[in-house]
């Protein structure tokens, strides 16, 4: 006889053996017990998770000799002849190979006839997406009231490519992948029911290839099987890791967690070795690198999640280990690290040299080093640009991005204040860091300023008037938002009272984008930023009356222009010489 592999040998019989998929199982075995069983099922999930093995069951459970039952009892005559395949009654067709209009019109004809022997018929096509639209349509009806006697099970690995139609008329069940858990007790189980002494770190590695697929896993242990040495006195096989290494191409997740600390640690000697290591091996760099990317997926999720084990699929022990790797280093870190390698994973997949643009990604991964987030950089190097967070000492100050005191001076003058502020080597970097991250042009210290001589001034500016400012403050939101910059240009006015900013328009429609509340909050930090004023923004339609500002004249020199081209001499001017107006100025400069 020859040999049965794993994957139909410990194929499951019965429902209590499929593993992974309770909730499909309790359904079915539910629908049995009360009478509930559809005519028309789908099966749907990836690949080798049980659809056609669930069909099958359930042809089992519905014409054994003892009853309808949800255990059958896999000795009489029905059962027997559909587990090797030899039911005159149970009909499992290929739909990849069976896909045309003809082979469906044959199993129409077919169908009519009543079971030579069984209860019913059980029609079984697999791979059903792979059907023709016409033989979609052919089946269409049939499928919506068949015979009595006619049970139709379809198993698909690509359920969007099912025509609606086919979907509202069959009763849907959607497997999942089976659990990393689950795969690990079962395939430990058969290692002991075959004679074979294998790792729980091996058992680890097959299952992260075989991505929930249990047909998958089967074949990739019964391969590792007939690799493995076998003891002469006892007769038992021994499957170890560098077994699995060898014959797989798979990577251990101790060497990706080695190879993740010595990143994370900046080891670039020990990043190196290890990869040198794997190559060494004859390991696939593409699996590999995209190996990497997946176990700082993990670290990401293990830092940031409460439960990661309900997003991973990876063993309690994995888990674990990922878990205390991660709580040493801040999620931006392990996000940057994961965007390098994902970045790698692309870049390989075209690169003549995969292992060069390995180790450059390695590279640039150990001299990132820890990140500190940009908001708390940002948020102290603003409180240091405002003067806030500095405690005067005698003659020394201390302030967030400094770990020592610093010698301070500071002079006055009418215009503005000035802290000098002498700084390390050291102490400049996170200036840097902040200056590279932040990109704000209106920051009063430079790039340059920072990382040239060791000191740093501080500028505290006075606050500035609305009237004499107003087409700077233009410039100023032009370089940031430049549609809100064009709408405030229609504005026909602006005054200040009372800490608010009021601004009068002509028509409602020209400031209703501005009326939202985000916008409001981003035009409020402008004036606020700009006017060095705790400003509140309002806005008023011209010929509305405001508590407070009757009779009032906004004096803007907006409304000076307006008041210009509508001037009675002006239209006259323009009329006789046939012309346009094209701009206005006012002010002193026009003079």
């Amino acid at each position: 006889m020859s040999y049965l592999v794993l994957a139909r040998k410990w194929r499951p019989q019965t429902f209590e053996n499929v593993i992974g998929q309770k909730p499909v199982v309790r359904t079915l075995q539910n629908a049995i017990e009360r009478n509930r069983v559809p005519h028309a099922m789908l099966f749907s999930g990836v690949r080798g998770v049980g659809k056609t093995t669930l069909a099958r069951i359930m042809a089992k459970s519905l014409n054994c000799d003892t009853g309808i039952v949800k255990i059958p009892c896999n000795k009489c005559a029905s059962c027997t002849s559909i587990t090797d395949g030899s039911s005159a009654d149970l009909h499992e067709i290929d739909g990849a190979s069976n896909r045309g209009i003809q082979e469906i019109r044959e199993l129409k004809e077919n169908i009519r006839f009543y079971p030579s022997r069984d209860r019913f018929k059980i029609i079984i096509i697999d791979e059903v997406h792979m059907l023709t639209t016409e033989a979609f349509n052919a089946l269409l009806k049939t499928l919506e009231e068949p015979p009595e006697h006619v049970i139709f099970m379809f198993a698909t690995t690509e359920l969007h490519k099912i025509p609606v139609t086919i979907l509202s008329r069959c009763q849907r069940y959607e497997l999942k992948r089976v659990p990393a858990n689950e795969l690990a007790v079962f395939f430990r189980m058969i290692a002991a029911k075959e004679n074979v002494k294998i790792s729980d770190n091996a058992i680890d590695m097959i299952i992260r290839e075989a991505g929930g697929s249990v047909r998958d896993g089967l074949s990739l242990l019964d391969q590792v099987f007939s690799f493995s040495v076998s003891d002469e006195a006892t007769g038992v096989l021994h499957v170890t890791d560098e077994d699995v290494v060898q014959v797989l191409g798979l990577v251990g997740s101790e060497t990706l967690e080695a190879l993740a600390r010595a990143v994370l640690t900046g080891d670039l000697q020990r990043c190196l070795t290890l990869l040198d290591e794997t190559y060494s091996f004859g390991i696939d760099l593409k699996r590999f690198v995209n190996d990497l990317l997946l176990y700082f997926r993990a670290l990401l999720i293990c830092k940031t999640t409460q439960q990661p084990h309900r997003i991973i699929d990876s063993s309690d022990q994995e888990i674990q280990s990922m878990t205390a790797l991660s709580k040493d280093y801040s999620p931006e870190t392990l996000y940057h690290m994961f965007n390098l390698f994902q970045k790698s994973v692309e870049q390989i997949q075209y690169s003549s040299q995969p292992r060069i643009t390995l180790e450059i990604a390695l590279i640039k991964s150990v001299q990132a080093g820890n990140i500190v987030p940009v908001g708390n950089i940002l948020e102290n190097l603003d409180k240091i640009l405002k003067g806030e967070g500095l405690q005067k000492y005698g003659n020394s100050i201390k302030h967030p991005l400094m770990s020592e005191d610093v010698n301070y001076k500071a002079k006055t003058d009418n215009e503005e204040d000035i802290a000098r502020v002498k700084v390390s080597e050291k102490e400049r970097e996170p200036f840097s860091k902040a200056i590279d991250h932040s990109g704000d042009a209106n920051s009063k210290m430079t790039k340059e300023e920072i990382s040239g001589p060791p000191e740093v001034e501080i500028i505290k500016t006075k606050p500035k008037d609305l009237r004499k400012n107003w087409d700077e403050f233009i410039h100023y939101i032009m370089d940031r938002k430049k549609w809100m910059a064009h709408t405030l240009q229609l504005c026909s006015g602006a005054t200040e009272q009372d800490n608010e900013l009021l601004l009068k328009f002509d028509d409602q429609s020209d400031f209703k984008m501005l009326q939202s509340s985000e916008n409001i909050k981003y035009l409020t930090e402008f004036a606020q930023d700009f006017f060095q004023k705790e400003l509140k923004v309002k806005f008023k339609l011209r010929g509305e009356n405001t508590p407070g500002n009757e009779g009032q004249e906004d004096g803007l020199p907006q409304e000076e222009r307006r008041a210009l081209v509508k001037d009675p001499l002006v239209r006259m001017v323009t009329d006789v010489l046939d012309g346009h107006i094209t701009n206005v100025r006012t002010g002193p400069r026009s003079r």
